[in-house]
């Protein structure tokens, strides 16, 4: 009886720290991301809202196809009040560079702009060991666009991905053989 009275007590003293740090509304809605690309900004903006409504669904992702352990990006979310969208920025950065998703978090803890700047994501990964390509930022891109497609969220492609990915049934059409070739 003593062991689950503590263990209430406990409960009780943790849920507020965790729903402080949890992203709600008004922390999406003064969310602001910048990294060098308006669409992965205006994506990342969406992704931030998603989060806030299906956060589970949000660190599976992130975990499942960014191949980083679901415990270190939700002790990020509800732990450390990071946004969705810097933690999706961090672990997808990380693998289209093939890095770990903590390189990315460690660059964007120890980066300090100067007075009077915001932190952008932008600076970050120009000081971070690989230098950014265009390869990079197609990965990147291509993962948005993927990520968007599990949920069966809408995404609007620019030109580029528009060339390089097809609609959304030609997307799917892809998907589906690659699912086809990798049972063979």
């Amino acid at each position: 009886m003593k062991r689950l009275r503590l263990l209430l007590v406990a409960l009780l003293l943790w849920l507020p720290l965790l729903a402080a740090a949890q992203q709600t509304p008004e922390k999406s809605q003064a969310y602001q991301v910048h990294t060098g690309d308006v669409w992965v900004d205006d994506q990342l903006q969406d992704i931030n809202h998603y989060a806030e409504r299906y956060p589970e669904s949000f660190l599976d992702e992130v975990a499942r196809y960014a191949s980083v352990p679901r415990d270190y990006i939700a002790a990020l979310f509800y732990t450390h009040g990071w946004q969705a969208g810097d933690i999706y920025f961090a672990c997808f950065w990380a693998k289209a560079t093939e890095r770990s998703c903590r390189d990315a978090v460690q660059a964007w803890s120890r980066f300090v702009p100067d007075e009077g700047e915001d932190k952008r994501w932008a600076d970050v990964v120009t000081r971070m060991p690989v230098t950014p390509s265009n390869t990079h930022w197609r990965t990147l891109r291509h993962a948005i666009v993927a990520s968007h497609d599990h949920w069966d969220r809408p995404v609007t492609l620019d030109a580029t991905l528009k060339r390089q990915l097809g609609d959304r049934a030609q997307r799917d059409k892809a998907a589906a053989d690659a699912e086809t070739k990798r049972a063979r």
